[in-house]
């Protein structure tokens, strides 16, 4: 019988109880849902960034380099996501506290909340594209906030449809993936791309490339344990995320690449980070593509922001989910119209290296060396417990994540490492959260049995 006090904050989290008790979607599944998520227009123009900053074959390489990488980090996080039957940041309280959650959580509204900007901008200049080329009107601005309105729409009512049709989008924009390519291959041959002249000028080098790439992995490592939790087993959503998210992230990170080193054979004027450059080298198909995939994509991105908010503090029931979605609706939809954050891209990317590298390296640490891949129904207390710490606070997570955070931005701004800074950081913080874990005495005994939540969740409510 649990005691009192598990009794009176054992509460469950209403999403959590959406969760089925044995997971139902095979690798397959799991795979389509990573591809059709990362295909999408911010994750190509990405892959612009790099030439002629470094050459074609560099970028290919530190594209293939950062990713693998970065999908180690995300299949992790992933694995424990099936394991428990949590999303990503229900976990955090395993390691960060109950009430020490708060920071991820919180981090990662602002990081979402960012992405749903800059996606939004990357739709309504596309839509402002067609419509000037069709009419002559052009207002940027006013088609960025019309399809972030549209998103919040999506988001509230039409998101379990979008999540549905998602993968046809993703079989269309691999559809035209594909023409860009042969398009792009068949115009100029390979060693023409692989003979494009560098420019010093950029300041970009293969530590920068590959610091951007696996922060855009971080970046989706928020959701990762969201995507994968309902896989049925362990190796089918390790596999599915795995080979999804590393799959589509090559891919399209590779075809911005290649558009915008097709500009430049062109002879025509590459600006990374424009979708009007790539959309004028290969038509409006792409620009529809382009709409497609940001609306999919940033629907789902504002739904997972409310649930965030919903349960980022702890109460005893989360916040409601319509006046939360419209309160983040609006500002997200005055946020869309602050077209400068695109000139600021890789500044944002940075920023999400800083905030979440730290926070995965200690969730990372604390599940699977210090507690032995095992949390228990605890993790669900409103209050008390093992994860309570100190007044619902671990310490030591935060300070690991503050001096980690603080760590990747001077190597990103002063001391400048040849290798970069994403390992460097990942490296620090998990050696300090071990050490605070033997300090601290965190652990479980050997042979701890791991069991999914749901299913503790179940037999604590029938007694």
């Amino acid at each position: 019988m649990k005691n009192s006090q598990q009794s009176a904050t054992l509460t469950a989290d209403p999403d959590e109880e959406q969760v089925p008790l044995r997971g139902t979607l095979g690798g397959g599944r799991i795979m389509l849902i990573w591809l059709a998520a990362n295909l999408v227009v911010t994750t190509l123009l990405t892959g612009t960034l790099f030439v002629p900053g470094i050459s074609f074959g560099d970028s290919l390489l530190w594209i293939v380099c950062g990713t693998v990488l970065g999908a180690g980090v995300l299949t992790l996080v992933a694995v424990m996501g099936v394991r428990t039957g949590l999303s990503t940041m229900a976990l955090t309280k395993g390691s960060f506290g109950l009430r020490g959650s708060i920071v991820p959580s919180l981090s990662n509204l602002i990081i979402l909340m960012g992405w749903s900007w800059v996606q939004a901008m990357l739709a309504g200049i596309s839509v402002d594209y067609l419509v000037h080329a069709w009419t002559g009107y052009s207002n940027p601005i006013l088609f960025a906030a019309l399809c972030q309105a549209f998103v919040v729409f999506l988001a509230i009512f039409g998101h379990v449809g979008i999540a549905r049709i998602e993968p046809l989008f993703g079989l269309v924009i691999v559809s035209i993936i594909i023409y860009v390519f042969a398009v792009a291959f068949s115009t100029h041959p390979p060693a023409e791309y692989l003979a494009i002249a560098i420019d010093p000028a950029l300041g970009m080098d293969g530590a920068l490339v590959f610091d951007i790439v696996f922060a855009t992995a971080i970046s989706w490592t928020v959701l990762s344990a969201d995507l994968t939790r309902t896989a049925r087993g362990v190796r089918a959503g390790a596999a599915g995320a795995a080979i999804g998210y590393t799959t589509s992230t090559i891919l399209t990170m590779a075809l911005g690449a290649t558009a915008i080193s097709y500009v430049l054979l062109e002879g025509n004027e590459a600006v990374a980070f424009d979708p009007t450059v790539i959309i004028t080298a290969f038509g409006a198909p792409l620009a529809a593509v382009m709409f497609l995939s940001v609306m999919a994509t940033n629907t789902m991105v504002m739904y997972g922001m409310t649930l965030s908010l919903q349960h980022a503090f702890p109460r005893r029931r989360p916040l409601p989910f319509l006046p939360t979605a419209l309160g983040l609706g609006v500002v997200a939809v005055i946020g869309s119209t602050w077209l400068g954050l695109l000139e600021q891209f890789t500044n944002f990317l940075a920023t999400i290296g800083a905030l979440f590298i730290p926070v995965f390296a200690v969730m990372i640490v604390d599940y699977y060396l210090a507690r032995r891949r095992s949390y228990n129904r605890e993790i669900l207390n409103y209050k008390g417990g093992k994860y309570w710490f100190t007044g619902g606070w671990n310490i030591g997570a935060i300070v690991v994540w503050a001096t980690g955070a603080g760590l990747y931005t001077l190597l990103t701004t002063v001391w400048f490492s040849p290798v970069g800074a994403a390992l460097p950081t990942v490296l620090f913080s998990g050696l300090m959260y071990w050490l605070w874990t033997r300090i601290a005495r965190i652990s479980e005994p050997r042979g701890v049995e791991s069991r999914h939540l749901a299913d503790q969740l179940e037999l604590a409510t029938e007694k």
